[in-house]
């Protein structure tokens, strides 16, 4: 399987020279070097020809998450934008493993997936793997992951999509649709394949291993439906390109595209440690979409920058955004324009704009955009149980 990387050894190859970091669909830690991925996961970089040609192709200017690198890497985008142009439309298909509560970094590749949709019409196809969370977590029930599920799917489709275009596969209650074709996926993976990887142990319980090959069942599912190859594309966290790789390398064997994908780097952390995290010990360092104003305010006065020690030194040395949480929060989404941006970041790097004075900034822009976003996820109630996709 020529695609494929021994997560289980990541680790280890980046401790010797290099400072260590993890990534896997369930853990990262530690700094990560994206650019080190890149190389380690042998995907390509998205820059140059390919994003002019995804700008063209989307008639305008593209949201700050594509132009300003946040989505960095991809996996076949030209052969994808190629069939689009040939008149084989693909669909777009992303998930959420419901955990808990979301924050704003759950959001990002739903609010790209909303971008395109509206831009190229296409079909979303959304996976709820309350399965998933009931395997890997054993403190929660069945009960309590499909409730977690339908409110995290409120949330995933708050950035706004065309009701008719959405198709939700909740793997417990869509699992007679998804296990045929999760069948023909498990009968091509072997377990050692699963252990490289994925790092899998004796400890693993047999569903967890299993699991991988639900997740590759919807890139296939259209094509399957229509007795045709239907491309799929993938917006997702760099961190679940191990799940894609197994899906991309049984595709042609079973006769199925290799699904494309575009991966997102990971909002980090408002103190300083890792990525944003919906674990429970993790609530001050990420902003929640059921985050309060009075939260957001005290998360973002509390939060981890690149400034220095003493107003006089910053003002004499200048900041270091790239460190930043808050720099990382205004290049994400709470900058619209381009040059607001880098005047923010120019200012940062001269003396001119105190931490203090840019969290000030930031904090009104986060709570109206969480006010407007609860008013959003209301609105899609009233449809999205009916999305939910049981038999076709």
């Amino acid at each position: 399987m020529g695609e494929l990387f021994s997560m289980g050894g990541l680790r280890e190859m980046m401790a010797e020279g290099e400072e260590s970091f993890q990534v896997t669909p369930w853990k990262v830690e530690g700094k990560v070097d994206y650019d080190r991925l890149i190389e380690l996961f042998g995907t390509s970089r998205l820059e140059g020809p390919v994003l002019e040609r995804l700008t063209r192709l989307l008639g305008g200017e593209l949201p700050p998450s594509l132009r300003r690198g946040i989505y960095y890497s991809h996996r076949d985008l030209p052969w994808i934008l190629d069939e689009y142009e040939k008149g084989n439309r693909f669909f777009l298909y992303t998930g959420r493993g419901p955990s808990g509560d979301l924050h704003l970094g759950h959001l990002l590749p739903f609010e790209l997936c909303s971008f395109l949709q509206r831009r190229l019409g296409v079909d979303l196809w959304i996976q709820i793997t309350d399965d998933e969370k009931f395997l890997f977590k054993r403190d929660v029930s069945l009960e309590e992951t499909y409730r977690l599920g339908m409110e995290n799917l409120y949330d995933l489709l708050a950035p706004g999509f065309d009701p008719r275009k959405v198709h939700i596969l909740f793997d417990t209650r869509s699992i007679r649709l998804l296990y045929p074709i999760a069948l023909e996926v498990a009968r091509r993976v072997t377990f050692s394949t699963a252990r490289a990887v994925f790092g899998f142990t004796p400890e693993n319980n047999i569903g967890s291993i299993f699991y991988t090959a639900l997740q590759s069942a919807p890139a296939f599912l259209p094509s399957q439906a229509a007795k045709r190859k239907i491309p799929c594309l993938i917006p997702c966290g760099i961190d679940q390109d191990p799940h894609f790789r197994v899906t991309r390398d049984v595709a042609e064997p079973l006769g199925y595209p290799k699904p494309a994908l575009l991966h997102n780097m990971l909002i980090p952390g408002l103190l300083g440690t890792g990525k944003m995290s919906s674990s429970s010990d993790a609530r001050e360092g990420a902003i929640y979409l059921n985050d309060s104003p009075q939260d957001v305010k005290r998360k973002l006065s509390n939060a981890f920058t690149g400034g220095r020690a003493t107003v006089a030194e910053q003002r004499k040395l200048g900041a270091i955004p790239e460190i930043c949480s808050i720099w990382a929060l205004w290049r994400s989404r709470f900058a619209e324009k381009d040059e607001e941006f880098e005047g923010i970041t120019q200012q940062c790097r001269s003396g001119g704009l105190l931490c203090g004075e840019c969290k000030a900034r930031l904090i009104p822009k986060v709570q109206k955009h969480l006010e407007e976003h609860a008013k959003a996820r209301e609105a899609v109630k009233s449809w999205a149980e009916s999305a939910i996709v049981e038999q076709l």
